[in-house]
């Protein structure tokens, strides 16, 4: 595994140069207040450089935290030991405002985990719906008896200096020996602060929620975004309740960026709960591109890829347009064909998505 830590910019901001803010300007004047951007082109520069399949792989960093999670006999620690494993991938992004690539219809990525202990661990990720987008997701962890899975249905809005990404969709943590004991998990939202003037940040806000069904447990959580003249940058409050009695049993708080703690309210004792600074990520590891299908993330953005991270937004304006072009014409195709559209790895039921033939 590889350290990572916040680094001496915890916030990871950035100040953008005048060329660039004057695009973002010229863009901004077309936009009206609450507009979905799902439609809106945006410039190169302000693309992270990979995909937004590839991006969920974040929740994933720390997965190693959740892998003896089925094997602990008290309800209230399996609940932690899930919901520190929520809590802990938030830390990893980009500097400044960076948005993914759209995954195009179809696309498609895998990568597999190797733990210490000797397990192995595999993720697959899928674009199911472009209109409106929808990414499935699906983790397995044989060897531990885990399984996540869910869906991010991203809707983003222009606020003016700020844009917003509702972070539509639920992952779903599930312990196969645990009679597939379940948990629920909602997620904040995602704002871009600074777009226009200012310094370029990005802020988690909002409330979500961590609830298992079975042990009778929730955490209603609450990000709070900072203040302009008072509040702390990334913030995180929450309360693990009884759900039948409503009675508090833990309280989270702390810096989703730094350190989170959490308080048992019946001792009053405080204990870490994260520590991005002395936390390890587990790599992915992922094929390389030459032996990737077409549709895999990495080879599909590949040129794209390459032309942002050596500052060539001409080039990799010209092939994020090719491939934007080349899935416009296959759809046009299909409909003409009446062709209907089905995903490769997973099936659909009403508004649900499954992976194929993994009986639970």
């Amino acid at each position: 595994m590889s350290s990572k830590n916040s680094g001496g910019d915890p916030n990871s901001t950035e100040e953008l140069e005048e060329g660039s803010r004057s695009i973002l300007l010229n863009i901004a004047s077309q936009l009206t207040k609450g507009m979905d951007l799902h439609r809106v082109t945006l410039p190169t520069f302000v693309l992270e450089p990979r995909s937004m399949l590839e991006r969920i792989t974040d929740f994933m960093s720390h997965s190693d935290l959740i892998l003896n999670a089925g094997s602990i006999e008290d309800p209230l620690e399996r609940f932690i030991t899930v919901l520190r494993y929520f809590l802990s991938g938030w830390h990893i992004k980009p500097k400044g405002v960076k948005k993914p690539y759209n995954p195009v219809l179809g696309e498609y990525f895998r990568c597999r985990y190797q733990y210490e202990d000797g397990s192995e661990a595999f993720y697959l990720s899928e674009q199911v719906s472009h209109h409106p987008p929808v990414s499935s997701y699906f983790y397995s962890c044989p060897d531990h008896h885990i399984l996540i899975e869910g869906d991010i249905r991203p809707k983003s809005k222009f606020l003016g200096n700020s844009v917003a990404t509702i972070m539509q969709g639920e992952s779903h943590v599930i312990l196969t020996n645990r009679h597939n004991e379940r948990y629920e998990i909602t997620m904040p939202n995602i704002y871009g602060r600074g777009i226009l003037f200012g310094t370029m940040t990005m802020e988690l806000g909002d409330s979500c929620k961590v609830r298992c069904v079975t042990s009778d447990l929730a955490c209603d959580l609450e990000f709070k975004t900072k203040g302009f003249f008072s509040g702390q940058w990334n913030s995180v409050v929450g309360k693990i309740k009884k759900e039948s009695t409503q009675e508090v049993l833990c309280e989270v708080s702390g810096q989703w960026s730094n350190e989170l703690y959490i308080k048992n309210c019946k001792t009053s004792s405080k204990d870490i709960l994260f520590d991005v600074k002395t936390s390890n990520i587990c790599p992915k590891i992922v094929v390389p591109e030459a032996e990737q299908d077409t549709y895999e993330s990495r080879r599909l953005w590949e040129k794209v890829t390459q032309a942002i991270k050596s500052r060539d937004m001409d080039t990799a304006t010209n092939e994020k347009t090719a491939i934007e072009d080349d899935q416009r014409t296959k759809a046009r195709t299909r409909e003409e064909e009446g062709v209907e559209w089905r995903p490769l790895f997973f099936d659909q039921s009403n508004d649900d998505y499954k992976i194929k033939g993994f009986a639970r």
